[in-house]
């Protein structure tokens, strides 16, 4: 690993699983901070496509933000199998995807977020990066516990205590719907973001590549596809947005 030291001010580290919504928080790092660099986690998820994914949108900001592409600097990859073994849910383990016994989906992997935060702000402090960036959302139901506003803010504190220095999180999406992340993509990048994020970001449950939608690639019927596929349809209505 090299000894790059980049101003931690202007900095920023970003959780990048290839998704549409860290696809979208990336793209508002680049115009935000002078030094980008991601990290993805290998947890042995069932959808580990978005693995591939995720280098195709890193490579297709080039193309679509040319004047902010200088701004990205590494990705790193950590691996997590351990920890997806320990989880056996449905994004992890061939089971249906339904809501148990406490109300939440099967899709939920406890304290994934808590996990991937801890590990981001490691890597971020060896590598002198001052801000860390995660597509959370509470807005759209999913019935994540580790998605809340308070979670992350109490992880801030816990982690800003534990490496006895300030660890902000910042999570763009958190008040934003679906339709409005899709708005957030073209207001950032217009319509070549928006084709990046439709043809090579991977959302799906089930890890489906082979069915084509105007929002994207998926099975459509997951939970992840079916919340995408609305927000889609909710923000290309005619004569709200130019697309």
């Amino acid at each position: 690993m090299s000894e790059i030291q980049p101003n931690p001010s202007k900095s920023a580290l970003v959780l990048f699983s290839g998704g549409q919504d860290s696809a979208t928080c990336l793209a508002w790092a680049l115009e935000r901070y002078d030094r980008v660099e991601t990290v993805g986690f290998d947890y042995g998820q069932r959808h580990a496509v978005e693995m591939d994914a995720r280098i195709k949108v890193r490579d297709g900001m080039e193309r679509v933000l040319p004047d902010l592409f200088d701004r990205l600097g590494p990705d790193h990859v950590i691996d997590l199998a351990g920890f997806g073994a320990i989880a056996e849910t449905a994004l992890t383990s061939e089971r249906a995807i339904e809501i148990d016994a406490r109300g939440l989906p099967t899709t939920f992997v406890p304290g994934r977020n808590l996990v991937f935060l801890t590990y981001a702000a490691a890597l971020a402090d060896r590598r002198g990066l001052g801000v860390l960036i995660g597509g959370m959302c509470e807005t759209d139901f999913s019935g994540y516990p580790d998605c809340r506003r308070n979670t992350i803010d109490a992880m801030s504190q816990a982690l800003s205590l534990g490496l006895d220095k300030p660890v902000p999180i910042e999570t763009p999406l958190m008040a934003l719907n679906k339709a409005q992340t899709w708005a957030l993509a073209h207001q950032i990048g217009g319509r070549r973001l928006v084709d990046l994020i439709v043809e090579d970001s991977h959302t799906c449950y089930l890890g489906d590549r082979e069915h084509s939608h105007a929002w994207g690639y998926g099975c459509g019927t997951c939970p992840a596809c079916e919340l995408r596929a609305a927000g889609y349809a909710e923000w290309a209505q005619p004569g709200e947005v130019g697309v």
